[in-house]
């Protein structure tokens, strides 16, 4: 994986969206460049005049297929249409349709274009807990909409639960290979998956606890234009448990002192729209856990990203002190 992420390959990225911006009627002599990378890449196409731009997300092959990003978009449109959440909309292509492609290395990559929105990603250092009553609002105003979409035929996303994330068929890769992990952390970080496990078990998958989710509500994916808080990037929305939504809010900030303060305005701001039982709330730990040890297969399995980098085994080190507070914490359940 490692030649996807260097300059030659991001500037063909970069060039098969040059070669398609006639699809979303932007001139051929508007700027691309580069937003981030994780999974997919992400461009920034803008017109000269400086009217108009667009996002152009370039999928990674052999992630998501076209069936399960045309299903991604279908929940995005039902989004929109019912005024759900402030998001970026799927822009139509003059060929039709809305999922266009290229050819790389004789492999096709495929391309969705959205709206570009207004706004900033929430920085850590500020207080962020009115951001987090917000998004406590905006995730209870998803999570309704989801137990009352009607799914429409040929609807198919990931499933996000104990054996996709840490099972033997993970989605992310496997924890084990985490950075710097030695073998009395994988010792502890094996009991604390069996316990996650146990207690995701009792926990279950009933309708009120289980359905289709953003999953990927992390500051990255928030913008914030004045009184506006909009989400962006359903790329890893699928099925899983809905309190593990704020669970992948905290991603990359989990050891933050100020975590306990925003999950209670996040609870506040669900329970604004929307009931949350002590058990679910209750059950919001074992989710964060579950979310971190997610967290540091993706930094093993993408070691060549900048995320990754930056991170690296100090995040392996965090990983094991979150896991010793939870199980001295949880052992007794």
């Amino acid at each position: 994986m490692a030649e996807t992420y260097n300059d030659r390959f991001i500037k063909a990225m970069q060039h098969g969206v040059e070669a398609l911006l006639h699809e979303w009627e932007l001139p051929a002599s508007s700027g691309v460049s580069l937003l981030n990378i994780s999974e997919n890449a992400t461009f920034v196409a803008r017109d000269p005049a400086g009217e108009r731009s667009i996002i152009a997300r370039v999928h990674r092959p052999g992630y998501h297929t076209r069936q399960e990003i045309e299903s991604e978009l279908s929940w995005i449109d039902s989004l929109c249409k019912a005024g759900i959440v402030s998001t970026a909309a799927p822009l139509p292509l003059n060929s039709g349709g809305r999922i266009a492609e290229f050819s790389y290395n004789g492999e096709s990559r495929l391309v969705v274009g959205f709206e570009f929105l207004p706004g900033s990603e929430p920085a850590p250092q500020n207080d962020l807990k009115s951001d987090f009553y917000a998004l406590g609002a905006i995730t209870a105003r998803l999570h309704d909409h989801s137990q009352r979409w009607r799914v429409p035929a040929g609807f198919v996303r990931k499933t996000w639960d104990f054996d996709s994330m840490l099972g033997n068929r993970p989605l992310w890769g496997d924890w084990r290979e985490a950075l710097g992990l030695d073998d009395q952390g994988r010792r502890l970080l094996e009991e604390t998956a069996r316990h996650l496990e146990k207690e995701l078990s009792a926990y279950g998958k009933e309708g009120h606890r289980f359905g289709l989710v953003h999953a990927d509500l992390r500051l990255a994916n928030l913008l914030v234009d004045g009184k506006t808080l909009s989400v962006i990037d359903f790329d890893d929305c699928g099925f899983s448990w809905f309190m593990y939504d704020f669970a992948a809010a905290i991603s990359f900030i989990e050891e933050d002192p100020q975590i306990p303060e925003l999950q209670d305005s996040w609870v506040a701001g669900y329970r604004s729209i929307k009931k949350l039982s002590t058990a679910d709330e209750a059950a919001i730990p074992t989710f964060i856990m579950l979310r971190r040890l997610l967290l540091t297969a993706w930094i093993a399995s993408h070691a060549e990203t900048e995320t990754a980098q930056a991170l690296g085994p100090a995040y392996t080190r965090g990983t094991i002190r979150l896991a010793t507070r939870y199980l001295d914490t949880h052992h007794h359940c």
